[in-house]
Protein backbone atom coordinates (compact mmCIF):
# COMPACT_ATOMS: atom_id res chain seq x y z
CA UNK A 1 0.00 0.00 0.00
CA UNK A 2 1.60 3.31 -1.07
CA UNK A 3 2.57 5.75 1.67
CA UNK A 4 1.49 9.38 1.40
CA UNK A 5 3.00 11.91 3.83
CA UNK A 6 1.08 15.11 4.54
CA UNK A 7 2.52 18.07 6.41
CA UNK A 8 -0.19 20.13 8.11
CA UNK A 9 -3.67 19.28 9.40
CA UNK A 10 -5.52 22.49 8.65
CA UNK A 11 -8.58 22.38 6.39
CA UNK A 12 -6.61 21.38 3.28
CA UNK A 13 -4.31 18.89 4.99
CA UNK A 14 -7.23 17.24 6.78
CA UNK A 15 -9.30 17.06 3.60
CA UNK A 16 -6.38 15.55 1.71
CA UNK A 17 -5.70 12.99 4.44
CA UNK A 18 -9.34 11.90 4.51
CA UNK A 19 -9.54 11.68 0.73
CA UNK A 20 -6.51 9.42 0.52
CA UNK A 21 -7.45 7.31 3.55
CA UNK A 22 -10.97 6.77 2.22
CA UNK A 23 -9.38 5.40 -0.95
CA UNK A 24 -7.48 2.86 1.12
CA UNK A 25 -4.11 4.58 0.88
CA UNK A 26 -1.63 4.67 3.77
CA UNK A 27 -1.49 8.20 5.16
CA UNK A 28 1.05 9.70 7.56
CA UNK A 29 -0.01 13.13 8.84
CA UNK A 30 2.66 15.33 10.44
CA UNK A 31 1.91 18.28 12.72
CA UNK A 32 3.74 19.85 15.61
CA UNK A 33 1.16 18.57 18.08
CA UNK A 34 0.23 15.29 16.43
CA UNK A 35 -3.25 16.55 15.59
CA UNK A 36 -5.54 15.70 12.71
CA UNK A 37 -8.71 13.83 11.78
CA UNK A 38 -9.40 10.50 13.43
CA UNK A 39 -9.42 7.79 10.77
CA UNK A 40 -8.16 4.21 10.84
CA UNK A 41 -6.11 4.92 7.72
CA UNK A 42 -4.41 8.04 9.06
CA UNK A 43 -1.29 7.83 11.23
CA UNK A 44 -0.90 11.09 13.14
CA UNK A 45 2.64 11.98 14.17
CA UNK A 46 3.98 14.91 16.19
CA UNK A 47 6.95 16.33 14.31
CA UNK A 48 8.50 19.63 13.33
CA UNK A 49 8.49 19.57 9.53
CA UNK A 50 11.13 22.31 9.36
CA UNK A 51 13.56 19.82 10.94
CA UNK A 52 14.95 18.23 7.78
CA UNK A 53 16.33 15.20 9.60
CA UNK A 54 12.98 14.40 11.19
CA UNK A 55 11.06 15.01 7.97
CA UNK A 56 13.41 12.75 6.00
CA UNK A 57 12.90 9.99 8.54
CA UNK A 58 9.11 10.19 8.36
CA UNK A 59 9.09 10.44 4.55
CA UNK A 60 11.20 7.32 3.93
CA UNK A 61 9.39 5.02 1.52
CA UNK A 62 6.70 7.57 0.60
CA UNK A 63 5.42 8.00 -2.95
CA UNK A 64 4.21 11.53 -2.33
CA UNK A 65 4.88 14.37 0.09
CA UNK A 66 2.16 17.03 0.35
CA UNK A 67 2.87 20.41 1.92
CA UNK A 68 -0.43 21.67 3.34
CA UNK A 69 1.11 23.73 6.13
CA UNK A 70 2.31 27.25 6.63
CA UNK A 71 3.76 29.43 9.35
CA UNK A 72 1.78 32.08 11.19
CA UNK A 73 0.97 34.91 8.79
CA UNK A 74 3.34 37.43 10.36
CA UNK A 75 6.21 34.90 10.43
CA UNK A 76 6.34 33.91 6.78
CA UNK A 77 9.71 35.57 6.16
CA UNK A 78 11.42 33.76 9.01
CA UNK A 79 9.63 30.41 9.16
CA UNK A 80 8.90 29.52 5.53
CA UNK A 81 12.50 29.23 4.27
CA UNK A 82 13.57 26.42 6.64
CA UNK A 83 10.30 24.58 6.08
CA UNK A 84 10.67 24.87 2.31
CA UNK A 85 14.26 23.69 2.46
CA UNK A 86 13.34 20.69 4.61
CA UNK A 87 10.60 19.69 2.18
CA UNK A 88 13.03 19.79 -0.74
CA UNK A 89 15.62 17.72 1.17
CA UNK A 90 13.00 15.15 2.13
CA UNK A 91 11.74 14.89 -1.45
CA UNK A 92 15.29 14.45 -2.76
CA UNK A 93 16.21 11.82 -0.18
CA UNK A 94 12.99 9.80 -0.36
CA UNK A 95 12.21 10.17 -4.04
CA UNK A 96 8.65 11.18 -3.16
CA UNK A 97 7.01 13.71 -5.44
CA UNK A 98 6.60 17.00 -3.58
CA UNK A 99 3.24 18.69 -4.17
CA UNK A 100 2.85 22.01 -2.40
CA UNK A 101 -0.32 23.90 -1.60
CA UNK A 102 0.33 27.40 -2.88
CA UNK A 103 -1.59 30.60 -3.46
CA UNK A 104 -1.73 33.61 -5.78
CA UNK A 105 0.53 36.03 -3.92
CA UNK A 106 3.55 35.54 -6.18
CA UNK A 107 1.75 36.96 -9.22
CA UNK A 108 1.43 40.33 -7.53
CA UNK A 109 -1.21 42.77 -8.71
CA UNK A 110 -2.41 41.87 -12.18
CA UNK A 111 -5.12 43.00 -14.55
CA UNK A 112 -7.57 40.32 -15.64
CA UNK A 113 -7.82 36.66 -14.66
CA UNK A 114 -4.73 34.92 -13.31
CA UNK A 115 -3.44 31.91 -15.27
CA UNK A 116 -0.52 29.62 -14.57
CA UNK A 117 1.42 31.22 -17.45
CA UNK A 118 1.69 34.58 -15.71
CA UNK A 119 5.21 35.62 -14.67
CA UNK A 120 5.90 35.83 -10.96
CA UNK A 121 6.06 39.53 -10.12
CA UNK A 122 5.33 39.76 -6.40
CA UNK A 123 4.55 43.20 -5.01
CA UNK A 124 4.63 42.18 -1.35
CA UNK A 125 7.06 40.57 1.06
CA UNK A 126 4.77 37.57 1.39
CA UNK A 127 4.58 37.28 -2.39
CA UNK A 128 8.36 37.28 -2.56
CA UNK A 129 8.47 34.48 0.00
CA UNK A 130 6.00 32.37 -1.99
CA UNK A 131 7.83 33.07 -5.25
CA UNK A 132 11.16 31.92 -3.85
CA UNK A 133 9.67 28.75 -2.38
CA UNK A 134 8.39 27.74 -5.81
CA UNK A 135 11.42 28.81 -7.83
CA UNK A 136 13.76 26.95 -5.46
CA UNK A 137 11.71 23.76 -5.77
CA UNK A 138 11.36 24.14 -9.52
CA UNK A 139 15.11 24.62 -9.94
CA UNK A 140 15.68 21.31 -8.15
CA UNK A 141 13.08 19.67 -10.38
CA UNK A 142 14.69 21.05 -13.54
CA UNK A 143 18.04 19.75 -12.31
CA UNK A 144 16.55 16.27 -11.99
CA UNK A 145 17.06 16.14 -8.24
CA UNK A 146 13.40 16.13 -7.17
CA UNK A 147 9.95 15.90 -8.74
CA UNK A 148 7.56 18.66 -7.77
CA UNK A 149 4.46 20.69 -8.61
CA UNK A 150 2.48 23.45 -6.93
CA UNK A 151 -1.31 23.68 -6.57
CA UNK A 152 -2.61 27.23 -6.18
CA UNK A 153 -6.01 28.43 -4.99
CA UNK A 154 -7.72 31.65 -3.99
CA UNK A 155 -9.43 32.42 -0.66
CA UNK A 156 -10.92 29.27 0.78
CA UNK A 157 -14.43 28.13 1.58
CA UNK A 158 -15.18 24.92 3.45
CA UNK A 159 -15.09 23.44 6.93
CA UNK A 160 -12.70 25.18 9.30
CA UNK A 161 -11.47 27.77 6.83
CA UNK A 162 -10.19 31.06 8.18
CA UNK A 163 -10.12 33.96 5.72
CA UNK A 164 -11.18 37.61 5.87
CA UNK A 165 -14.70 36.62 4.79
CA UNK A 166 -15.12 33.75 7.27
CA UNK A 167 -13.56 35.79 10.08
CA UNK A 168 -14.98 39.26 9.57
CA UNK A 169 -18.27 38.75 7.76
CA UNK A 170 -19.75 35.29 8.29
CA UNK A 171 -19.94 35.23 12.11
CA UNK A 172 -21.63 38.63 12.19
CA UNK A 173 -24.00 37.57 9.42
CA UNK A 174 -25.04 34.41 11.31
CA UNK A 175 -25.69 36.53 14.40
CA UNK A 176 -27.85 38.99 12.45
CA UNK A 177 -25.30 41.77 12.82
CA UNK A 178 -23.36 43.85 10.33
CA UNK A 179 -19.94 42.66 9.24
CA UNK A 180 -17.07 44.92 8.24
CA UNK A 181 -14.19 44.01 5.96
CA UNK A 182 -11.37 46.03 4.32
CA UNK A 183 -12.51 45.39 0.76
CA UNK A 184 -14.37 46.61 -2.30
CA UNK A 185 -17.64 44.81 -1.62
CA UNK A 186 -18.57 44.62 -5.30
CA UNK A 187 -15.26 43.56 -6.87
CA UNK A 188 -15.43 40.05 -8.38
CA UNK A 189 -13.43 37.58 -6.29
CA UNK A 190 -12.62 33.88 -6.69
CA UNK A 191 -13.43 31.47 -3.84
CA UNK A 192 -11.77 28.05 -3.82
CA UNK A 193 -13.32 25.08 -2.00
CA UNK A 194 -10.86 23.14 0.18
CA UNK A 195 -12.22 19.78 -0.99
CA UNK A 196 -11.29 20.75 -4.54
CA UNK A 197 -7.79 21.67 -3.35
CA UNK A 198 -7.43 18.17 -1.91
CA UNK A 199 -8.71 16.53 -5.10
CA UNK A 200 -6.26 18.55 -7.18
CA UNK A 201 -3.29 17.79 -4.93
CA UNK A 202 -3.96 14.07 -5.18
CA UNK A 203 -4.55 14.18 -8.94
CA UNK A 204 -1.32 16.11 -9.56
CA UNK A 205 0.73 13.79 -7.36
CA UNK A 206 -0.52 10.74 -9.28
CA UNK A 207 0.17 12.14 -12.77
CA UNK A 208 3.82 12.40 -13.77
CA UNK A 209 2.90 14.57 -16.76
CA UNK A 210 1.60 17.19 -14.29
CA UNK A 211 4.92 17.69 -12.51
CA UNK A 212 7.28 20.60 -13.03
CA UNK A 213 4.63 23.32 -13.19
CA UNK A 214 1.94 25.07 -11.14
CA UNK A 215 -1.79 24.26 -11.35
CA UNK A 216 -4.78 26.34 -10.36
CA UNK A 217 -7.42 24.53 -8.35
CA UNK A 218 -10.73 24.16 -10.23
CA UNK A 219 -12.69 27.07 -8.85
CA UNK A 220 -16.28 28.23 -9.37
CA UNK A 221 -17.15 31.54 -11.05
CA UNK A 222 -16.16 34.60 -9.00
CA UNK A 223 -18.58 36.36 -6.66
CA UNK A 224 -18.21 39.70 -4.95
CA UNK A 225 -18.08 39.78 -1.17
CA UNK A 226 -21.50 41.41 -1.11
CA UNK A 227 -22.97 38.68 -3.33
CA UNK A 228 -21.29 35.93 -1.30
CA UNK A 229 -22.62 37.40 1.95
CA UNK A 230 -26.11 37.72 0.51
CA UNK A 231 -26.13 34.10 -0.61
CA UNK A 232 -24.67 32.89 2.69
CA UNK A 233 -27.48 34.62 4.58
CA UNK A 234 -30.06 33.02 2.33
CA UNK A 235 -28.59 29.54 2.75
CA UNK A 236 -28.28 30.02 6.52
CA UNK A 237 -31.84 31.37 6.75
CA UNK A 238 -30.32 34.31 8.58
CA UNK A 239 -31.44 37.95 8.44
CA UNK A 240 -30.61 39.88 5.30
CA UNK A 241 -26.85 40.27 5.02
CA UNK A 242 -25.39 43.59 6.09
CA UNK A 243 -21.76 44.25 5.29
CA UNK A 244 -19.71 47.44 5.19
CA UNK A 245 -16.29 48.43 3.90
CA UNK A 246 -13.72 48.90 6.65
CA UNK A 247 -11.78 52.13 6.00
CA UNK A 248 -8.10 51.77 5.26
CA UNK A 249 -7.18 53.84 8.32
CA UNK A 250 -9.12 51.43 10.55
CA UNK A 251 -7.05 48.49 9.27
CA UNK A 252 -3.87 50.48 9.76
CA UNK A 253 -4.94 51.33 13.31
CA UNK A 254 -5.71 47.68 14.04
CA UNK A 255 -2.26 46.82 12.74
CA UNK A 256 -0.70 48.77 15.59
CA UNK A 257 -1.97 46.10 18.00
CA UNK A 258 -2.53 43.01 15.86
CA UNK A 259 0.35 41.53 13.80
CA UNK A 260 -1.98 39.72 11.39
CA UNK A 261 -3.91 42.90 10.64
CA UNK A 262 -0.61 44.69 10.11
CA UNK A 263 0.48 42.06 7.59
CA UNK A 264 -2.78 42.50 5.72
CA UNK A 265 -1.87 46.03 4.66
CA UNK A 266 0.54 44.98 1.90
CA UNK A 267 -1.96 42.65 0.21
CA UNK A 268 -4.97 44.96 0.22
CA UNK A 269 -5.00 44.84 -3.58
CA UNK A 270 -6.41 41.31 -3.31
CA UNK A 271 -9.59 42.63 -1.70
CA UNK A 272 -9.84 46.15 -3.11
CA UNK A 273 -9.90 45.21 -6.81
CA UNK A 274 -10.96 42.22 -8.96
CA UNK A 275 -9.15 39.05 -7.89
CA UNK A 276 -9.98 36.28 -10.34
CA UNK A 277 -8.43 32.86 -10.82
CA UNK A 278 -8.57 31.03 -14.17
CA UNK A 279 -8.60 27.29 -13.47
CA UNK A 280 -9.49 26.02 -16.94
CA UNK A 281 -6.16 24.20 -17.38
CA UNK A 282 -6.68 21.90 -14.39
CA UNK A 283 -10.34 21.32 -15.23
CA UNK A 284 -9.30 20.11 -18.68
CA UNK A 285 -6.28 18.11 -17.52
CA UNK A 286 -7.84 16.29 -14.57
CA UNK A 287 -11.57 16.41 -15.25
CA UNK A 288 -12.21 18.00 -11.85
CA UNK A 289 -15.31 20.17 -11.91
CA UNK A 290 -15.43 22.94 -9.27
CA UNK A 291 -17.76 22.32 -6.36
CA UNK A 292 -20.74 24.71 -6.62
CA UNK A 293 -20.32 27.73 -4.38
CA UNK A 294 -23.64 26.99 -2.66
CA UNK A 295 -22.31 23.60 -1.54
CA UNK A 296 -19.06 25.12 -0.31
CA UNK A 297 -20.98 27.83 1.55
CA UNK A 298 -23.27 25.31 3.24
CA UNK A 299 -20.26 23.42 4.58
CA UNK A 300 -18.64 26.67 5.72
CA UNK A 301 -21.82 27.76 7.52
CA UNK A 302 -22.30 24.39 9.23
CA UNK A 303 -18.70 24.40 10.40
CA UNK A 304 -19.01 27.97 11.73
CA UNK A 305 -22.14 27.03 13.64
CA UNK A 306 -20.52 23.93 15.12
CA UNK A 307 -17.65 26.06 16.38
CA UNK A 308 -20.02 28.67 17.76
CA UNK A 309 -19.22 31.07 14.95
CA UNK A 310 -16.05 32.06 16.79
CA UNK A 311 -13.82 33.63 14.14
CA UNK A 312 -11.94 36.42 15.86
CA UNK A 313 -12.53 39.50 13.76
CA UNK A 314 -9.30 41.13 12.72
CA UNK A 315 -7.04 38.15 13.37
CA UNK A 316 -6.98 36.98 9.77
CA UNK A 317 -5.03 38.66 7.03
CA UNK A 318 -5.03 37.60 3.43
CA UNK A 319 -5.78 34.65 1.19
CA UNK A 320 -5.26 31.12 2.41
CA UNK A 321 -4.64 32.25 5.96
CA UNK A 322 -6.28 29.05 7.18
CA UNK A 323 -3.21 27.05 6.17
CA UNK A 324 -1.25 28.80 8.89
CA UNK A 325 -0.97 28.15 12.60
CA UNK A 326 -3.57 25.44 13.04
CA UNK A 327 -2.01 23.37 10.24
CA UNK A 328 1.26 23.02 12.09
Amino acid sequence: MPLHVIVGAGPVGSATARLLADRGEQVRLLTRGGHGPEHHGIQRIAADASDATALIRHTEGAVALYCCAGPAYHRWSTDWPPLGAALIHAAETSGAVLVTTGNLYAYGQVDGAMTEELPLRPNSVKGQVRSKLWTDALAMHDAGRIRTAEVRGSDYLGAGTLTPFTAMVLPKLLAGRRGSIPADLDAPHSWTYVGDVARTLVAVAADNTAWGRPWHVPTAAPLSIRALATRAAELAEAPTARVATMPHFALRLAGLFNPAAREMLEVQYQLRRPFILDSSAAITAFGIEPTPTDNALRETIESARRSGGDRRTGTVAGSQADTAQRSR
